[in-house]
């Protein structure tokens, strides 16, 4: 079962038909949204605009957690998060789409990270972070419509809600990431607690801060104009994703959780037990 995470720009997802809207309450609070449930070319999709749906949840202020929990709770194995981004290369020029597939972590610590503590302690592997299978999917289906799809990009996550410096961006830069957000960590991580295949697109809006010209340095205007001019882009891939049917996630994916679990399950308390029932289904 497939989800989509629209990022900025990305607050509804057009073509969907029997919609359904699930407002849901999860042991870690109130998702950004209602999660919606639709057809899109005959295959259920599920929908959750990241920052709300009239953008009003800042980056340090979304519920990861009750995200992709309300996610999962309503079936979904497979997660593609579409989020602007700034490109700290030049090839990756703005305009243009890129799979993130590394994550870098330069938040502060003020996100709810993980699903386990109080007692219950699992460690995930996190070294290949997101679905191989699920990012050949959409290769092949930007190849059905015919855009290229850079793939094998690690991108690193900032704290926000304001934006980079320009040392922050040389600093990015020198140590070789390839693209800037707000949004991805902990989503990413805890979709794989989740066992959840998961795959970021990054839409570039920018290029941060590093140019010395100041029209192609980021602002919020930038971002929501080139977002803006990329969206039709983005649902034509969306569309050709759901074309064919997807590959299924593999073990590394849909069992993360097997061996990582560390509390014995003789120490698990009821609601500990209810909620790994549901990250393990």
């Amino acid at each position: 079962m497939l989800g989509i995470i629209g990022g900025t720009g990305l607050y509804h997802l057009e073509g969907l038909s029997d919609l359904e809207e699930h407002p849901l309450t999860t042991p870690f609070g109130n998702p950004s949204a209602p999660v919606l449930k639709g057809t899109l070319h005959g295959v259920p999709v599920f929908f959750l605009p990241r920052h709300g749906r009239h953008h009003d949840v800042l980056p340090s202020e979304i519920n990861f957690r009750a995200n992709i929990w309300a996610l999962k709770s309503l079936g979904v194995t497979q997660v593609v998060s579409f989020s602007a981004c700034g490109s700290l290369k030049e090839e990756l020029t703005p305009g243009s789409l890129v799979v993130a597939n590394q994550y870098v972590d330069f938040t502060k610590g003020r996100r709810e990270a993980s699903f386990f503590g109080q007692g219950l302690l699992a460690h995930i592997s996190s070294a290949e972070p997101t679905c191989p299978h699920l990012t050949r999917d959409l290769v092949a289906a930007a190849e059905r419509i015919g855009i290229e799809l850079p793939t094998g990009k690690t991108y690193v996550c900032v704290e926000g809600p304001r934006l980079g410096t320009k040392a922050e961006s040389f600093m990015f830069r020198q140590l070789g990431f390839d693209v800037v957000g707000m949004t991805n960590v902990p989503e990413s991580f805890l979709a794989r607690e989740a066992q959840m295949a998961y795959v970021t697109v990054g839409v570039i809006t920018d290029y941060d801060c590093w140019k010395e010209d100041p029209n192609e340095q980021v602002s919020m205007e930038l971002v929501l104009k080139r977002y803006g001019e990329s969206i039709e882009v983005v649902r034509n891939l969306i569309r050709s994703l759901v074309a064919t049917p997807l590959t299924p996630p593999p073990a590394m994916c849909r069992e993360a959780l097997k061996g990582a679990l560390f509390t014995p399950e003789a120490n698990w308390t009821p609601e500990q037990r209810r909620m790994i029932e549901v990250l393990l289904h």
